[in-house]
C-alpha cells in the first residue's frame, strides 16, 4: 500500500496578512463613509417640498382631463433657514389635453442647487353619463310592452357616444351600460312597473263657473275624459248635482270617473241661476269691429269661457267673423256702417243712410232683422254738435219710435284712448264692477290689449260671482244724458 506523500502548508506571508486585512477593512468602512458624505452633502444640499391641499405630494400626481390644474406649494430649506423666496419654477399644464406634462423647481444657494421635478399626468378619470327619455322608475299598461323611449350617452372626451350604449333586459329591469375609451364605465337601470297607477284626466268644456237663466233650461257644456290606459272612458263619467232653474241659486255639479285599473278622477263645476239682467250682471259689448286677428280670437275665449257678448259691427272687417259672432250665439248689433262722425250726424237722413246699411249686412249675412243699435260716441256724444245742432235729441227719440233700442254704457273700458295695456285694461274694468247695478262694459274688439286682457277680465267676474249675458230685446236699455 502506497503512502500518500505529506503536502506541506503554505505558511502565508506576514505582508499579505495585512494586506488582505486592510482591503477587508476599507470594503467594511466603504458604506460608512458613503453615508456620511451624503448626510454631509444632504446638509449642504438645499430641500425642495411640495405639498397640494395642505398634505405633502412626491414626485407624481394625477388630474382629470379638463379638471382645473393647481398649482402646488413649494417650500425650500437650506440648513434649516428658509429659502422659498429664492424657488424658480417652470413648465406648464394643459388640462385641456391629454397627456405628461413636468414641472420644475429649481432654487440654489451658494455653491449648491437643488432640482425637482413634479410630473403631472392628465388623464380622463370621468365616467360617461346616460341620460334616459321618459322616467327612470316607469309604469306601462297591463298587457302592453314597453316601448323603449331612448337615451343618450355622453363622454367628457369623446362627446356623444350614444352608440356605444349596450342594453340588457333582465325581468323587469331595463339595463344601460357604456364604456369609454379610457375604460371608464357607466350603468343606469330603467324600472318597469307593469301597472296603471295613473288617474284619468277630466277636463271642464266651458269654465269651472257657468251661468244658467231663470226658467230656462240649462244645457250642461259637459266634460272631456282622456286616459293613459284605457279609451272611450266617456260612458263610464258620472254626474252628480242637479240644477234647478225654476229658482235663483247656486249649485254644484260633480263629475267622476274609474278607468279599468281603479284609479278616479273627479272634476266640479258651479253654476249659478240667475235672472236676465239682474244686478251683478256684466254684458261685454264690443264696438267697431270686426276685425281678423283680434275679433277672431276674443270669439276663440268666448266660446272657451261659455260666456256670450254682444258685437255692435260697421261694414269693415270680414264677412265671416259676423257669421261666426252669430252660429256662435252671441248678440250682433248695429253701429252704423261708416262710424264717419262728420257725414252720419250732419243730418238726420244721413245717420239712417248709415244706419239701414249696416242693418242690410247683418240681414244678409244671418238672417236676421237686428234692432239692437248703439250710436257711435253714444247718445250722450257732444261731437255731433259740430254737424247739427239738437240732432241726437231728436234720434234718441226717433230711433225707438221705428222699433230700434239703443244702448249706451254705465262701464267703459278705457280702451278707446285713454288705456293701452291689457293689464291697465283689467285693472280699471275689475275696479268698477259693481253687483249693485247691471255692468254695460264698453269695449272695442279691434283692440289687442282689450283682446289680451278679456279672459282675465271673464276669470275675474266668475270667481266673484257676477254672471255674463248678451243683450237681447227684452234687456233694459243703459242710456246716458243727452247732450245735444
Amino acid at each position: 500500500m502506497r503512502k500518500r506523500p505529506k503536502i506541506k502548508k503554505r505558511i502565508q506571508p506576514r505582508s499579505d496578512y495585512k494586506k488582505n486585512n486592510t482591503i477587508t477593512l476599507f470594503l467594511i468602512l466603504i458604506p460608512f463613509v458613503t453615508l456620511i458624505f451624503l448626510l454631509t452633502l444632504d446638509f449642504y444640499t438645499p430641500q425642495i417640498n411640495l405639498t397640494l391641499n395642505h398634505k405633502k405630494i412626491g414626485n407624481s400626481i394625477t388630474i382629470n382631463y379638463k379638471e382645473k390644474y393647481i398649482e402646488p406649494t413649494a417650500e425650500a430649506f437650506y440648513q434649516n433657514r428658509n429659502i422659498t423666496d429664492q424657488i424658480t419654477t417652470s413648465g406648464k399644464v394643459d388640462s385641456n389635453k391629454i397627456g405628461e406634462y413636468k414641472i420644475y423647481y429649481k432654487v440654489k444657494e451658494g455653491l449648491f442647487y437643488k432640482t425637482k421635478v413634479l410630473k403631472v399626468s392628465v388623464k380622463d378619470l370621468s365616467a360617461p353619463t346616460i341620460k334616459l327619455v321618459g322616467l327612470q322608475n316607469t309604469a306601462v299598461c297591463p298587457g302592453r310592452k314597453y316601448q323603449e323611449e331612448g337615451y343618450k350617452a355622453y363622454d367628457n372626451l369623446e362627446g356623444d357616444i350614444t352608440e356605444k350604449v349596450k342594453v340588457k333586459k333582465v325581468r323587469d329591469k331595463i339595463i344601460y351600460s357604456v364604456k369609454d375609451k379610457a375604460g371608464n364605465e357607466k350603468e343606469i337601470v330603467r324600472t318597469i312597473t307593469y301597472k296603471d297607477k295613473t288617474p284619468p284626466v277630466l277636463e271642464l268644456k266651458g269654465s269651472a263657473y257657468e251661468t244658467a237663466y231663470l226658467n230656462e233650461k240649462f244645457i250642461d257644456p259637459g266634460v272631456v275624459v282622456s286616459d293613459n290606459c284605457d279609451n272611450n272612458l266617456e260612458d263610464k263619467i258620472e254626474v252628480e248635482g242637479d240644477v234647478d232653474t225654476s229658482k235663483p241659486a247656486s249649485y254644484e255639479r260633480i263629475y267622476k270617473v274609474e278607468d279599468q285599473s281603479g284609479n278616479k278622477a273627479t272634476i266640479k263645476r258651479t253654476i249659478n241661476v240667475v235672472e236676465h239682467g239682474q244686478n251683478g250682471t256684466i254684458y261685454l259689448t264690443f264696438d267697431d269691429g270686426p276685425k281678423k286677428g283680434t275679433t277672431d280670437v276674443i270669439l276663440d275665449i268666448l266660446k272657451e269661457e261659455n260666456v256670450k257678448a254682444t258685437f255692435f259691427i260697421t261694414n269693415g272687417g270680414p264677412d265671416d267673423l259676423v257669421v261666426r259672432e252669430f252660429k256662435e250665439g252671441h248678440t250682433v248689433a248695429l253701429h252704423t256702417a261708416s262710424h264717419n262722425y262728420s257725414y252720419l250726424y250732419s243730418s238726420v237722413d244721413n245717420y239712417y243712410q248709415d244706419l239701414y246699411s249696416v242693418k242690410e249686412r247683418v240681414k244678409r249675412l244671418t238672417g236676421s232683422d237686428a234692432k239692437i243699435i248703439r250710436f257711435p260716441g253714444g247718445s250722450s256724444n257732444t261731437i255731433s254738435r259740430r254737424y247739427s245742432d239738437k240732432i241726437m235729441s231728436f234720434l234718441t227719440k226717433d230711433v225707438v219710435e221705428k222699433g230700434f233700442r239703443y244702448y249706451d254704457w254705465n262701464l267703459a273700458s278705457g280702451d278707446a284712448g285713454e288705456i293701452h295695456t291689457a293689464e291697465g285694461i283689467y285693472e280699471h274694468v275689475t275696479k268698477n264692477l259693481s253687483k249693485d247695478r247691471v255692468n254695460m262694459v264698453l269695449m272695442h274688439d279691434i283692440k289687442p290689449y282689450t283682446r289680451d286682457a278679456l279672459k282675465k277680465i271673464i276669470e275675474y267676474g266668475k270667481e266673484n260671482g257676477y254672471n255674463f249675458d248678451k243683450i237681447t230685446e227684452k234687456t233694459d236699455m243703459i242710456k246716458q244724458r243727452v247732450n245735444n
